[in-house]
């Protein structure tokens, strides 16, 4: 899509299920207004399928800023729930580093 000749980078995410592991592949700019669909979808995957873990792949993630953090939140208390477990996996050392500045490292496995 394009407006006023700049291009608009959209998140997508892909999830995957298999023997109680879902994986969510996260791609592209994880911003305020991606979080939210981005969310919702992980979230309607979890209530349907009660994963025992959940795995949030960053690797083709090429911006984040604080609703990252939220998304990231918001899933380990819905695994929390589940008496399941978060895993971060392939984060790049900036995002993993703002993570870690945010505590996120105490609630989630990271990978």
């Amino acid at each position: 899509m394009e407006i006023n000749n700049s291009q608009i980078t959209v998140m997508s995410v892909r999830i995957d299920n298999s023997e109680g592991v879902v994986t969510a592949y996260l791609q592209g700019e994880l911003d305020h207004h991606a979080a939210k669909g981005i969310r919702e979808e992980i979230d309607e995957s979890l209530e349907r399928l009660r994963p025992s873990t959940l795995i949030l792949d960053f690797k083709n993630v090429t911006f984040m800023d604080s609703s990252g953090i939220g998304l990231v939140m918001g899933r380990y208390r819905t695994m929390q729930l589940l008496n399941g477990k978060l895993v971060v996996k392939n984060a790049s050392l900036h995002i993993k580093k703002v993570m870690r500045l945010a505590g996120l490292d105490r609630l989630a496995e990271f990978e």
